[in-house]
């Protein structure tokens, strides 16, 4: 099979891979039809995640066809068209009994627990993200391994095509996760710092709860016109303008819920800084090196943060409001390629060229050419 792989920082190429075989009887495998390149590949891609190695398979935003199922598996079967949530979940511990898939006990237990620091229980292994998260291959290839696959697995409806289900499994399910621990109410004003693809996503799945106001804190001019001409009714301000903003488009001195997408060490502080006595802080973004709490100009603000590992347990929901024409993502689809133009789509990604917000990558194999 063809599939994208790591040969060093800012090195990938579409090489030739074996094709993958079922492993335990609760595998199946995926012919991929769809996947996608997510801002926390550009970690790997930029050579940051400890464990990622010459030849790994990236990509953990993708969706496809069973085409083999291993003898225990009941949940799908040969010929469904099915979305994977990027974490990968056992469904029986401790924590995934709690849907806390995240903080799966099982799937990361062997090379991603030694690399992770002693002491602090090793995350649910993900897709295509290095030895730190199980050494799993992802799904920028023409097939993959699913293990678990009576876990987490969601049929895709019929009326739903694989570019409105695309982003079910990673970017979306993040932004339904952080809406729905965000706490959002009809009464707040929500600040969402960063309309990215996450940010977007974010902020479709907020303004599903109805709040009294969105403000869109964004630097890039081609995204504010993005955000303009398909939300209308969101306000949008700038990051040098936006605490001001806020305080005047509040009634409490700050924003309700403030939902931080940005990933900057500015944007961090201008998330507690904007949020009112008491607020709700959501930490939705990756970070590249850790960020200090001034926990002395914090005082008195008594501000809750919530963060972690988004669980993908909400992706049947969000297929549902999908088919329902109550969440539409396909206006972030600005670029569409094949797998063998991923290389490029990985430059004009990082880059932010040519107004790029997400690019589709359909893959085709030789059964469906």
């Amino acid at each position: 099979m063809k599939a994208l792989t790591y040969h060093g920082p800012h090195h990938v190429s579409v090489d030739t891979m074996p094709d993958p075989a079922l492993e335990a009887a609760d595998d199946i495998i995926l012919r991929v039809t769809a996947t996608a390149i997510c801002g926390s590949d550009l970690h790997l891609y930029r050579g940051k995640i400890p464990g990622t190695h010459h030849g790994d398979i990236f990509g953990h935003e993708f969706m496809g066809e069973v085409v083999e199922a291993g003898s225990e598996v009941t949940a799908v079967r040969k010929g469904d068209r099915v979305v994977i949530p990027f974490v990968i979940a056992c469904g029986d511990c401790f924590f995934c009994r709690l849907q806390q898939y995240a903080a799966c006990e099982s799937t990361n237990s062997g090379q991603g627990a030694t690399l992770n620091r002693k002491g602090i229980s090793p995350p649910a292994a993900l897709f295509g993200y290095s030895d730190l998260y199980g050494g799993i291959p992802g799904g920028q290839a023409e097939y993959v391994r699913v293990p678990y696959a009576d876990q987490g697995l969601n049929r895709i409806p019929d009326t739903v095509s694989d570019e409105q289900a695309l982003f079910v499994g990673d970017v979306l399910a993040t932004g339904f996760w952080a809406t729905r621990i965000s706490e959002i109410t009809e009464k707040d004003t929500v600040l969402l710092i960063g309309a990215g693809p996450t940010g977007i996503c974010t902020l479709l799945c907020s303004m599903l709860k109805n709040p009294k106001r969105i403000i869109v804190c964004e630097k890039s001019p081609e995204r504010i016109r993005f955000v303009r001409e398909h939300y209308p009714d969101v306000l949008i301000t700038t990051p040098e303008n936006c605490k001001e903003f806020v305080l005047q488009n509040s009634d409490h001195g700050g924003a309700d819920v403030v939902l931080e997408v940005a990933g900057a060490e500015d944007s961090f502080r201008m998330a507690w800084d904007c949020a009112r006595p008491n607020a709700i802080v959501t930490i939705v973004a990756l970070y590249d090196k850790p960020l200090l709490f001034p926990l002395p100009e914090m005082y008195g603000k008594n501000l809750t943060f919530k963060t972690g590992g988004v669980d993908g347990c909400d992706c049947a929901e969000i297929l549902s409001l999908i088919e329902e024409g109550k969440i539409d993502t396909t206006p972030l689809i600005t670029h569409r390629c094949s797998l063998n133009e991923i290389e490029e789509a990985y430059r004009i990604f990082e880059n932010k060229l040519d107004g790029v917000i997400k690019v589709a990558i359909v893959c085709q194999t030789e059964s469906n050419k």
